[in-house]
């Protein structure tokens, strides 16, 4: 009988059949009968959907685990550190990513395909405002190698990069055009998305693990040649970012009051610019282009503006404003545009939903054709066209032209390197060429990684960070670089584990061994393919999970009438008590998370708890193999997918 749309939508009580599929057998004699199958059950690790679809790798359902309560942390930490030490295995930025990181881990949750996915986001939240608190330090090794390494850009990557390197025991440099570190975070973002104070606090943690330096206002191939910094350090990585934006590809592009969104985020980010135009028009549908609308709300526009200290002065670095000019501020205007409808813009949807909220008109589904110019050069309308892609390219639709009346316009289209002063490295497109160990191509020494490899999320530049300092650290030891996994993130580690707890196994008795599940020396019954594999929805007992609301984070976003002036932050942290409800529905995809439906259900009795003095995450349960009959069900009923029918028998 098949399932009705009511079932499959609201309810998980039925089983997927394939067509023609419908007849049930005599359970009993098949349970009594499956002996035939000589397997057994074997305990299987493998990445979860959301590590897999997170670019920095974080072991997200491990500290999940940890907050939850499934994942115990050792007898001398609380809760909330071992999970912080966890979330930052990878990224040293739970706080920020919280914030503002897209989230794809959310996109890939397998939760997804029971009602919603599990609040991610939210609970690094929490780990990172928690460590804020409570002080939470990165601990370091306290023997060095005698290596140095100098780090181009004090950016996400280039501060991971460093953070990634300490760990190794390797020294570092850290080169930066500006006053302070954070660069995307600090320079590209909005305060009140990334806040200060928390941002300020991520950064200190890396340099309080000592032998970080930092060399501030200091741009290499101006100030410092790049042969000066080959001479004094060991190793070089190039986090230098993408700092340029695209110009309008469209004619009247160039004007004077044409912008990019980087700059014009910068500028802000400074406090060199405090009001901006009447109207404001930002091309994009990214989420640079939503901070740009969101600020141009926030900062609106003064009646009395002298022509010298117009926005684009400011965002050139011609002129700084008065601070005293917020006190007469009003609204202005301001327009979004984007080649692809709103449900297909490329910026977060939450995000887009706020900048409507805040008084931001979009028209979207159109492409800028050309600016049109006053008498004076400047640009005063933006000829806008309906558009439809075709092979990928964005079409105009005749006779669907009009104009958006504007005094300043902003491109928020894409960035590029600046790479002045370092032009041997450019490899014709603004940016540095990168092999799959993110070292330079033909530059012994040097290694690569961020926006300037290829211009994408901040998680990822801080990805591409771990893996050039695994690559770094292998030069050093001249060693060969390691094949790097299919599925390339920080796993869980069983031996580690066992180890943290008490439980390694016993030295190895040399000899000849057969097969044995008794022997103290070897981890039985236990077989890991995370660097392999990433278990899908299909692979888990979604039945066991039942339908259970996303725990939301508040927020403070204001309304139309009340953006003007504010710069609060939006999003409250989570209690303690809402962090864990929120980790307990995440579904441990391919882990156990001791539920107990392999026990309650093996008709044998031969699926059994670990001891408790010997049981820890990956080793809660074990099979009697003198009792299975190989009937299937354990890994039937198994929520997670971590039991296969594997073992001979």
């Amino acid at each position: 009988m098949a399932a009705s749309k009511e079932e499959m939508t609201h309810k998980l009580t039925f089983r997927k059949f394939e067509d023609g599929d419908y007849v049930w057998g005599n359970f009993g004699d098949q349970i009594f009968s499956a002996d035939t199958s000589h397997k057994c059950p074997t305990y299987v690790h493998r990445t979860p959907p959301c590590q897999g679809s997170c670019p920095s790798g974080e072991d997200i359902r491990g500290w999940l685990q940890i907050v939850r309560g499934i994942e115990k942390p050792p007898a001398e930490i609380s809760m909330q550190e071992y999970a912080f030490q966890r979330s930052t295995e990878a990224n040293p930025f739970p706080s920020m990513m919280g914030r503002v990181c897209p989230a794809p881990c959310q996109d890939g949750c397998n939760r997804n395909h029971v009602e919603d996915f599990v609040g991610i986001n939210a609970v690094e939240q929490y780990i990172g405002d928690t460590a804020f608190e409570q002080g939470f330090k990165f601990s370091a090794p306290e023997e060095l190698s005698g290596k140095k390494v100098a780090i181009i850009g004090g950016g996400p990557a280039g501060l991971a990069a460093a953070y990634q390197l300490r760990l190794k025991g390797h020294a570092s440099v850290i080169f930066d055009d500006h006053e302070e570190l954070g660069g995307m975070f600090r320079y590209g973002i909005p305060g009140y998305r990334t806040p200060r104070n928390f941002l300020n606090h991520e950064i200190q943690r890396i340099l309080d693990m000592g032998n970080i330096e930092t060399r501030m206002q200091t741009r290499v191939g101006r100030d410092i040649a790049v042969k000066e910094v080959e001479n004094e350090f060991d190793a070089i990585v190039w986090a230098l970012g993408c700092q340029s934006g695209r110009g309008l590809p469209v004619e009247g592009g160039d004007a004077p009051n044409c912008v990019s969104g980087v700059k014009f985020l910068e500028a802000f980010n400074t406090g060199h610019l405090q009001v901006t135009a009447n109207r404001v028009v930002c091309v994009g549908g990214g989420d640079t282009s939503i901070d740009v609308v969101s600020v141009a709300r926030r900062l609106g526009k003064i009646e009395s503006l002298n022509k010298e200290e117009a926005p684009e002065h400011v965002i050139g670095g011609y002129v700084a404003h008065d601070a005293a000019y917020a006190a007469a501020r009003q609204g202005a205007d301001v327009t979004l545009t984007s080649l692809f409808p709103r449900a297909e813009m490329t910026a977060a949807d939450h995000e887009v939903h706020d900048a409507i909220r805040e008084g931001v008109k979009i028209k979207d589904g159109v492409m800028p054709i050309k600016v049109i110019l006053g008498d004076d050069g400047r640009a005063i309308a933006l000829r806008m066209a309906e558009c439809k892609l075709e092979d990928n390219r964005p079409v105009i639709v005749e006779g669907t032209e009009f104009d958006i009346e504007c005094d300043l316009i902003v491109a928020a289209i894409g960035q590029g390197g600046d790479l002045e002063g370092l032009e041997d490295f450019d490899n014709g497109r603004g940016l540095i060429d990168a092999d799959k160990f993110y070292a330079v191509p033909n530059r012994e020494g040097h290694f690569v990684c961020g926006d300037i490899v290829r211009p994408h999320l901040l998680t990822t530049a801080i990805g591409q960070a771990s893996i050039a300092a695994d690559s770094i650290d292998f030069y050093f030891n001249d060693q060969e670089t390691k094949k790097r996994p299919k599925i390339d993130v920080h796993h869980f580690n069983l031996l580690e584990k066992l180890q943290e707890s008490g439980l390694e196994p016993a030295d190895y008795e040399k000899g000849a061994h057969r097969g044995t599940d008794e022997a103290e020396y070897s981890v039985h019954n236990y077989e890991d393919r995370s660097a392999q594999e990433i278990v899908g929805a299909d692979e888990l007992f979604l039945s066991h999970f039942p339908f259970t609301p996303r725990n939301l984070r508040k927020e403070h976003g204001p309304g139309a009438e009340q953006v003007l002036g504010h710069f609060e932050e939006r999003m409250e942290n989570f209690t303690e008590e809402k962090a864990v409800e929120e980790a307990a529905r995440c579904m441990s995809c391919g882990m156990c998370f001791e539920c107990d439906n392999c026990i309650v259900y093996c008709p044998q009795d031969a699926v059994f708890r670990v001891n408790k003095d010997a049981s820890t995450t990956g080793r809660y349960v074990d099979t009697d193999y003198d009792k299975c009959i190989g009937c299937h069900i354990c890994a039937d009923v198994c929520p997670t997918g971590y039991i296969d029918m594997a073992l001979g028998h």
